[in-house]
């Protein structure tokens, strides 16, 4: 149960790197043991048990762009699309948690001669609703102090030794490079572990399930398993790009209190993720432009957050991208053509 709870914590602060928070036509995320993909009106969760069954979960999906006008605006657009894009990825998340626990429970029963009693296909409530709550309050709160606090403090600090620091821009980036620096330590560092390196295995499956599913191509696990694991659309990329927009954004307001800058660092995140999601939509419009080239780091980072996927994860990813695709034609719509 500990374990889960700390593949939980783990994924909360993954989930934007795991996400594509995009409207697509298809996307999707990497969870416990599976994936979930998303098409325009619907989403589906697979999840492969340790017995080798996939069980799924799929439900109908509003696009917010076709509720109200208000979120096809720029940089609002961007702030809702990424808000909705972390909510989906949350219950997605805890599908998975709940059938991961409830084969812990099951396992545990087994070992002490018990049988444990489980409605077939019921995995709701395995973990309760106040556990995801708390864990989604402390993964905010140890993102605040690893990526705001941390490189705040460090960089001011370093201009008691090097005063020249003290310049606008020069403080905000060196702050970003520290920020960056922490990131892919940390991704690195978690990278490492067995439980996140098959998380990363997964977000391969989903990237090159994506890809295959572009190309137009018939979608099977030989086909998908020959596209790259490095997507331009992942959350990698964006939050590479918000890292190096965040240091513009704080070198326009030129408050001089530690305080103040910490708070700065706060206010401004809504509006560094819609300017960061107005610039990967145009890069991704015109790769051609110089533009284009913010998302490079991004899929360099992927030979870290990405690996390649076996057969069985591959038909996980494809599992959950026909299901979402069968719900999408049963509420009347069509099959989706990239």
């Amino acid at each position: 149960m500990i374990r889960t709870f700390f593949r939980l914590f783990t994924h909360i602060q993954l989930m934007p790197v795991l996400e594509s928070g995009e409207e697509t036509l298809v996307g999707g995320q990497a969870v416990m043991e599976g994936v979930m993909m998303r098409a325009p009106h619907s989403y589906c969760v697979a999840v492969r048990k340790p017995d080798g069954e996939i069980v799924t979960q799929e439900h109908p999906l509003p696009r917010l762009s076709e509720q109200r006008k208000i979120y096809g605006w720029p940089i609002i657009r961007g702030v809702a699309t990424l808000g909705h894009a972390m909510f989906l990825g949350m219950k997605a998340l805890k599908f998975s948690a709940d059938v991961a626990l409830l084969e812990e429970k099951k396992k545990e029963a087994e070992s002490k001669g018990e049988t444990l009693e489980v409605k077939e296909g019921d995995y709701s409530g395995a973990i309760p609703k106040w556990v995801m709550a708390a864990n989604l309050i402390f993964s905010l709160g140890f993102f605040i102090f690893l990526y705001k606090f941390v490189p705040l403090l460090l960089t001011e600090w370093m201009t008691k030794a090097f005063p020249a620091i003290e310049n606008q821009f020069l403080f905000n980036a060196v702050d970003g490079v520290i920020r960056l620096v922490i990131f892919c330590a940390f991704l690195f560092a978690i990278s490492r572990t067995p439980d996140i390196r098959r998380v990363f295995q997964f977000h391969g499956a989903e990237h090159k399930v994506v890809f295959n599913f572009e190309s137009g191509k018939p979608v099977d696990v030989p086909t998908a398993q020959s596209f790259s694991t490095f997507h331009p659309r992942c959350g990698t990329s964006f939050l590479i790009v918000v890292m190096l927009v965040s240091i513009a954004v704080y070198t326009v307001f030129p408050v001089q209190s530690f305080l103040a800058k910490f708070l700065l660092r706060l206010a401004a995140l809504p509006i560094i993720a819609g300017l960061s999601y107005e610039l990967i939509r145009y890069s991704a419009k015109h790769q051609g432009s110089l533009l284009a080239l913010l998302v490079a780091p991004g899929l360099w980072l992927q030979r870290i957050t990405t690996q390649p996927p076996s057969d069985d994860q591959a038909e996980v990813a494809i599992r959950a991208l026909d299901r979402a695709m069968e719900l999408e034609v049963a509420q009347g719509g069509q099959a989706v053509i990239a």
